[in-house]
């Protein structure tokens, strides 16, 4: 869990929302779009759909069965950025190979 500000978010309107990082910490410019999935956040990160694009995620937990090789949907995924509430770097899954920070 990361308790510490090292990011913020600035919407076009000006409005501004603090947070923490975890993998890649550049600046981007980037649509936001939601998405209200409760799983297949592998397949969301991966997912060539949301190239550069910064997904908000609506379910509040997210990362905590991990990552597994056979459910990329894409080797290099293009995704922008990836938005939640609450990151968990420690999944539990029998599966999981990685976290994806």
């Amino acid at each position: 869990m990361i308790d510490y500000y090292n990011r913020k978010l600035i919407l076009e309107d000006g409005e501004e929302y603090l947070g923490s990082a975890f993998g890649y910490i550049g600046e981007k410019v980037l649509e936001l779009v939601f998405n209200t999935s409760m799983v297949g956040h592998q397949e969301i990160l991966s997912d060539p759909s949301y190239t550069d694009q910064a997904v908000v995620m609506t379910y509040p937990f997210i990362e905590n069965y991990g990552m597994a090789a056979d459910d990329y949907e894409t080797k290099v995924p293009t995704i922008g950025a990836v938005i939640v509430r609450e990151y968990n770097d420690l999944p539990s899954n029998f599966r999981s190979e990685r976290s994806p920070a």
